[in-house]
């Protein structure tokens, strides 16, 4: 179960929860001012359930990733609410501290695994040092415990991979590299940002069938953060949609998928290539810009892109509320409502930018 809560801490489930974000935000300092790039993000969840995490580049899902780990530049970064692991807050411990409990109880898979893995280590050094840091493991346990690894995620030849570098392998190969060290110490959460980046439509499947069945046989609970809909529809139980660094819908994957009321997640579900289309097709693009992080506008941050857009959009920020059970939003006009209907018909009728059909 994931539950999902906007500024503050509602819709928290305390009780069971593996993972509470609670009112999660950082900003980075820039010469122009604070860039904010997650802003007020709360949600937790449970082990053995997966919250897939959307949203355009930019839109701060990376960020938020590195926020819950901890993984974010000494100086120049302000990160306020917190982040609770198995009853911890994370967000109170020293560097030494979370050395501890990354890799060992959390694990992230990073999106380009070229820049993940040392080019000057074999890859049989870089699971075993793993290994006997948080498994006390000797060094020849570590090396048989990293062929059964490499096995394990389907690279062939396990026992030659060892002595290789990260160079002589594919992308793929090297991505299930990234996978068994994130997975050699069975942490209870693993954060996958963008697993499948650059890879070729049949080694995405092939990663994500792989981190779907050592989750099921983990029981781990995963966030997989990506910009494509598509990649999270079918291995999910819930879907957070972020827009400038906040979330702005949130559902159980089926519920989203058939019944979404953000316009933003409507333009991102039009903005997919769809089969059924004739030949040479036209892309559906999402028109403007996201907006600027240090200088927001006034008002719901997707109305100067937003085809549903009045002017109640552009002067007050709609507040993420539960529109049905379990199901949160932030529009004032949203999808399939008589109100988002009227909207749209308005501005359609008055040749707004973004609302035609």
């Amino acid at each position: 179960m994931v539950r999902i809560g906007g500024t503050g801490t509602p819709g928290l489930d305390s009780g069971t929860a593996l993972l509470q974000v609670v009112d999660l935000s950082t900003e980075f300092d820039t010469p122009r001012g604070a860039l904010r790039a997650v802003q007020h993000v709360s949600f937790s969840l449970e082990r053995g359930h997966t919250l897939g995490i959307v949203g355009e580049s930019g839109c701060g899902k990376t960020v938020l990733s590195r926020s819950i780990m901890g993984l974010l530049p000494a100086r120049g970064v302000q990160r306020s609410g917190q982040v609770r692991f198995g009853g911890r807050d994370l967000s109170s411990l020293t560097p030494r501290e979370l050395s501890a409990v990354w890799g060992a109880e959390i694990s992230m898979v990073f999106q380009d695994p070229m820049t993940s893995l040392s080019p000057v280590m074999r890859i049989g050094r870089q699971i075993t040092d793993s290994l006997q840091q948080h498994s006390g493991l000797n060094w020849a346990a570590a090396k048989e415990k990293a062929v059964d690894l490499l096995r394990s995620v389907g690279i062939p030849e396990p026992r030659r991979r060892l002595d290789q570098y990260p160079h002589q392998l594919s992308g793929g190969m090297c991505q299930r590299v990234v996978i068994a060290i994130a997975l050699a110490c069975e942490p209870k959460l693993l954060l996958a940002d963008e697993p499948t980046t650059s890879l070729d439509v049949t080694v995405q499947s092939q990663i994500l069938d792989l981190l779907g069945r050592a989750q099921a046989e983990r029981h781990m609970a995963m966030i997989l953060v990506s910009h494509d809909l598509g990649i999270v529809a079918g291995r999910t139980d819930e879907v957070a949609v972020m827009y400038a660094g906040r979330i702005v819908e949130r559902a159980p994957t089926s519920v989203l998928f058939n019944n979404m009321k953000m316009p933003y997640t409507e333009a991102l579900m039009e903005s997919i290539p769809k089969l059924s289309g004739p030949a040479h097709s036209r892309l559906r693009a999402i028109g403007g810009r996201p907006p600027d992080l240090v200088e927001p506008p006034a008002g719901c941050p997707f109305a100067p892109r937003c085809a549903y857009a009045r002017e109640r959009c552009r002067v007050e920020d709609p507040p993420l509320r539960e529109g049905a059970p379990g199901h949160f939003f932030a529009c004032w006009y949203p999808v399939g409502t008589p109100e988002g209907t009227e909207a749209l018909a308005l501005n359609r009728k008055a040749g707004i930018a973004g609302a035609a059909p």
